[in-house]
């Protein structure tokens, strides 16, 4: 059984379900609220992992898959998001994430990445750690100074090139000249219909290969070497967040209850309950820029430096 999960949780496809598991990982009782007892087991802890998702993003004005911002132009934003209509439609597709691309530079922090830096770093200089593992594909965990990231759906930011397989950090805006003012997401908003020479190419040498965002579309494969380093973060934490995540994108949705499975406190933090909120120890509702900087704040055991 062991190993039969350990193959389900490497495989690591990307998917979207609203199936709720049912199984005994853990006593459902109701999960608490108390922040006086959260403290308390938040002093203790020596390796925590904190779980993000779409949630915390959003809070800096980062469009979501999903509710108001589901659609772009006529389009389910889940159905672009997708290696198929990359393939047939790459004009478009490139459209679609350039439009986020561009939003996302605009953006900046919440006070819910600035809070998780701030004790990562802080926990730091006592021997503790802090991994942060998103689901998010902005750079916004790096800009507020966190460290230790790890990026399962990868970063907007970088490009991968289907021909050679370079991938690059890739800020340039536009990112290419045809897609300079392209990208609109209004309803009426006509395909630019941009030829597959003029998109974003590879500057790897002798290669000029098109080049696709470095994120894992729905339907793909997880990073291997990334799954490996949260199975491994999963395995040592004696503490877990899941914060501003919807427990309904797979296999991140299984990660906070893998983690409860083992009797390791795993604390949530959403403006919402979850699929998942019955497996957890406690559950903070509201916006997590309000909830969790005083669930991360320094607590009056740990030695100032």
């Amino acid at each position: 059984m062991l190993l039969q999960s350990r193959a389900v949780f490497a495989l690591g496809l990307r998917m979207c379900s609203s199936h709720v598991i049912k199984g005994p990982l853990m006593d459902t009782a109701r999960p608490s609220s108390d922040m006086s007892e959260f403290r308390k087991t938040f002093s203790k802890a020596k390796h925590i992992v904190i779980i993000t998702g779409a949630g915390v993003s959003a809070e800096s004005g980062v469009p979501t898959f999903r509710g108001e911002n589901e659609k772009w132009r006529k389009w389910q934003s889940q159905d672009l998001a997708t290696p198929e209509a990359f393939s047939r439609t790459p004009s478009r597709v490139w459209e679609f994430y350039h439009y986020r691309r561009e939003l996302l530079l605009n953006k900046k922090p919440s006070a819910a990445h600035l809070a998780i830096a701030e004790c990562e770093a802080r926990l730091k200089k006592q021997g503790r750690s802090v991994v942060i593992i998103t689901q998010c594909t902005d750079d916004l965990h790096r800009q507020a100074g966190s460290k230790h990231i790890l990026r399962i759906h990868g970063s907007l930011m970088e490009t991968r090139c289907v021909s050679c397989g370079h991938v690059t950090v890739n800020k340039r805006s536009p990112i290419c000249a045809a897609l300079k003012g392209k990208g609109a997401p209004g309803p009426d908003v006509a395909d630019a219909q941009i030829p597959v020479d003029k998109l974003p190419r590879c500057d790897e040498s002798d290669c000029h290969g098109l080049l696709r965002p470095n994120v894992v579309f729905f339907g793909e494969t997880l990073d291997s070497h990334i799954l490996t380093k949260v199975e491994k973060e999963m395995e040592i934490c004696d503490l877990c967040l899941v914060v501003g995540a919807s427990s309904i994108v797979y296999p991140a949705a299984m990660f906070g209850p893998r983690v409860a499975s083992r009797g390791v406190p795993v604390a949530e933090f959403n403006t919402t309950a979850t699929p998942k909120t019955e497996y957890f120890t406690y559950h903070f509702q509201g916006p997590c820029g309000t909830t969790l900087p005083p669930a991360l704040a320094q607590h009056e055991s740990e030695v100032i430096y």
